[in-house]
């Protein structure tokens, strides 16, 4: 944890030098020819839902520490920002509960990332966006809870290829499915705040986590930021990802 001037303010994720650095080239390429880590892939879970949600704000009526999440997206083929890409994410709220599946609580057992039917139509905490010139997105959420069996994490899908139309994001490919992490300094930080202080779900900590791999960034470790002592004003979130636009990973 780093402290900015005596501001206040908390810089936090594996290596904090990553969140002031922000170099792409910094990054070692993983192979051949590639100019930018690539980003690790991992499992839907469950809970994915392709709604084609395309809004800034994801919060709906749920309460909870804001998050302002942006990430920045690099083809690691062309060394170029990936522009015009779809991205979802979607995420549980503050208690640890998905929307689409509110009877299912946040106490289920694992279906062992089986995708699982909805229980309800509601779409809080869900939404996608297109990638801007400069690869970017940037979402108002809330800093997720936690459930049963799993560290506390935001899941993230990239099509390409396609184009956004009125019936949603048409044709395409999906390039990547990642998920994105958040250190232990932060989440100990959430436990006396609303509604985060009234789960009794036993927290599954980011090293007892069984998909979280260890490798910081590359595998999906927010870099975050927030005033110390005072987190439920709001955290921003950030990361970069390399990204193969020509993959189709299964």
């Amino acid at each position: 944890m780093l402290l900015a001037g005596g501001a206040g303010l908390a810089v936090v994720g594996l290596g904090a030098t990553a969140a002031t650095a922000a170099a792409p080239a910094a990054a070692a390429p993983t192979t051949a020819g590639a100019c930018y880590t690539l980003a690790s892939e991992t499992i839907d879970g469950p809970y994915y839902l392709d709604y084609d949600l395309f809004r800034h704000n994801l919060v709906e009526d749920r309460t909870g520490i804001p998050l302002t999440l942006q990430l920045k997206f690099i083809d690691v083929v062309t060394c170029e920002p990936l522009q015009g890409a779809a991205v979802d994410i979607w995420s549980c709220n503050g208690v640890g509960v998905y929307s689409g599946y509110i009877a299912a609580g946040n106490n289920a057992p694992s279906s062992g990332g089986v995708h699982t039917p909805p229980t309800d139509d509601r779409t809080f905490m869900r939404g996608s966006l297109i990638s801007d010139a400069h690869g970017e997105v940037e979402f108002d959420t809330l800093f997720p809870g936690w459930y049963r069996g799993r560290a506390i994490h935001i899941h993230v899908k990239v099509h390409v290829g396609g184009e956004l139309t009125p019936d949603g994001y048409d044709s395409g490919h999906i390039c990547h499915t990642g998920q994105l992490y958040f250190v232990e300094e932060a989440v100990l930080a959430t436990y006396p705040v609303a509604p985060y202080n009234t789960n009794t779900v036993v927290r599954t900590t980011l090293d007892e986590d069984r998909l979280y791999r260890g490798g910081g960034a590359v595998d999906g470790l927010l870099n975050l930021s927030y005033r110390t002592n005072a987190i439920e004003r709001g955290v921003r979130g950030s990361l970069t990802l390399g990204v193969d636009s020509s993959a189709t990973p299964a």
